[in-house]
């Protein structure tokens, strides 16, 4: 019998593989929290699969999503970035990243981790939402905002609050999968 996965990633194999093996499952690494939070700001007005389809070219171009590394970039480290074309060559988006990753290592220095400070606006448990229907889940909560406006007064950019909510759902923080996904109760 074949699997009942969420409707939003049926019928692509990318898709497919990132559902069931990474999207809503809590992750509370940094360097992982890091590459989530650079492929969202990417993602930014465009669709996930578009960002999934060039992701290891983003790991290659931003060192392996290294936040020490991003954080020091040269102008010309971000002009060769700006001419890359295995990635989103938005200029904003890019410098950003680099912005992001300063702040990021200020935050990992107040709190010992930013998964100490992320995680601690869910008290460190996942919210579990109940959506027989993925279009049924939001694209942004009040608890977005406010997380949205805590990253923005720590230097933050790109960070809105439906941003910050598709980071919540792909780094676990929310379990949004659909009630009759097999990843329901897994995650």
């Amino acid at each position: 019998m074949e699997k009942k996965r969420c409707g939003w990633c049926e019928g692509d194999a990318l898709y497919e593989a990132y559902h069931d093996n990474e999207w809503g499952v809590p992750v509370k690494d940094d360097p992982t929290l890091f590459e989530f939070l650079v492929l969202e700001t990417f993602q930014a007005g465009l669709s996930w699969i578009t960002i999934l389809r060039k992701r290891e070219n983003f790991r290659r171009a931003f060192d392996n999503f290294d936040y020490e590394k991003v954080a020091q970039y040269p102008q010309s480290k971000i002009d060769a970035l700006l001419q890359d074309t295995g990635i989103i060559r938005n200029k904003l988006k890019v410098h950003a990243t680099v912005t992001n990753a300063q702040a990021f290592m200020k935050v990992r220095q107040e709190f010992g981790s930013f998964s100490n400070y992320i995680w601690g606006f869910v008290n460190g448990t996942p919210i579990k939402n109940s959506y027989d229907d993925y279009r049924k889940a939001p694209a942004k909560t009040e608890l977005s905002e406010i997380i949205s406006k805590d990253l923005k007064k720590r230097g933050f950019k790109f960070v809105g609050s439906t941003v910050v909510y598709a980071h919540m759902q792909a780094t676990g923080m929310v379990n949004d999968h659909e009630t009759s996904c097999f990843r329901y109760d897994e995650v």
